[in-house]
């Protein structure tokens, strides 16, 4: 038998080659914490991570609590008490650079709040002295 016919699929092979490759979409990112977030207002979300937060929080857990404290004041900024929970977290974490700010947000969200005196009190306490 003659391999003379293979020749004849050398050029239909070939034709395929010829062609540009398929575009493969790129899947979604499964791992949403490598996803960029965008955050708009959303107060029942805001409360919602503020929950989890204070369980976080109760059971010792204060990276945890902070995470879901912060999450809460990016949903919603106006959010006082994430700001003050997140404060109370970082300081649980001896990151008192990161308290002080996160207390200085709560008292400008909310001046006149019936604890912004013992507030203050930490921020000096806090702060350090030059």
């Amino acid at each position: 038998m003659s391999r003379s016919w293979m020749w004849l699929l050398v050029p239909v092979a070939c034709a395929g080659l010829a062609q540009e490759p398929p575009r493969v979409e790129e899947p979604p990112e499964e791992d949403e914490t490598i996803a960029a977030r965008e955050y708009s207002f959303n107060p029942l979300q805001a409360a919602k991570e503020l929950k989890v937060g204070n369980f976080y929080f109760k059971k010792g857990n204060y990276r945890a609590a902070a995470l879901r404290f912060e999450e809460a004041a990016k949903w919603d900024s106006g959010f006082a008490d994430a700001y003050q929970r997140w404060g109370e977290a970082l300081e649980k974490q001896d990151d008192a650079k990161g308290a002080v700010a996160a207390y200085r947000k709560y008292l400008a969200v909310a001046p006149d709040a019936r604890n912004a005196g013992e507030i203050r009190k930490r921020i000096e306490k806090l702060t350090p002295r030059k």
